[in-house]
């Protein structure tokens, strides 16, 4: 028997720009625990992404990056009698967020070369103007949810 669902907790805003987007992606980069070291990525991130991307607001620019990031489709196996069927399923708005922020920060982290907050200021950057890894690993995980749409009748 399966366990009851567990409750969505409400994030509080962060400090500086008093948002919670920020603060959900300061606790998405935090590191066992250490969120002094996240929020002062994070933050002097956003001063990079104002300063590339000659806007005023930095925050805009995230935003956009991970609404450009963020999947619509994805795709979970589905045992049907001893074959696995790759099934398309709706991504909520809420986990189509928290998967385009974990791929900004794991792209950024792959990266070699850099301090983390230039490497996360490139790849927020590169969202934003709909290019770079997180964006094109969407557009792959679109395609192979449109090419497997024939089993989407196994949905559950």
């Amino acid at each position: 028997m399966r366990r009851r669902r567990a409750e969505k907790r409400d994030v509080l805003p962060d400090p500086k720009f008093n948002s919670k987007m920020v603060s959900r992606f300061i606790n998405v980069l935090m590191i066992q625990g250490k969120r002094s070291i996240a929020e002062r990525i994070m933050y002097s991130t956003l001063d990079i992404v104002a300063k590339k991307a000659n806007s005023d607001n930095a925050l805009e620019v995230l935003q956009k990056a991970i609404d450009n990031a963020r999947p619509l489709l994805e795709i979970k196996p589905r045992r049907v009698g001893g074959a696995t069927y790759q099934v398309p399923i709706e991504v909520k708005s809420d986990r189509g967020t928290s998967i385009a922020m974990r791929w900004l920060r794991d792209f950024a982290r792959d990266k070699k070369g850099k301090a983390m907050d230039e490497k996360l200021s490139n790849e927020i950057i590169e969202s934003f103007k709909g290019q770079g890894s997180a964006v094109k690993k969407r557009e792959d995980m679109h395609k192979m949810a449109e090419a497997n749409k024939a089993f989407a009748h196994y949905r559950w």
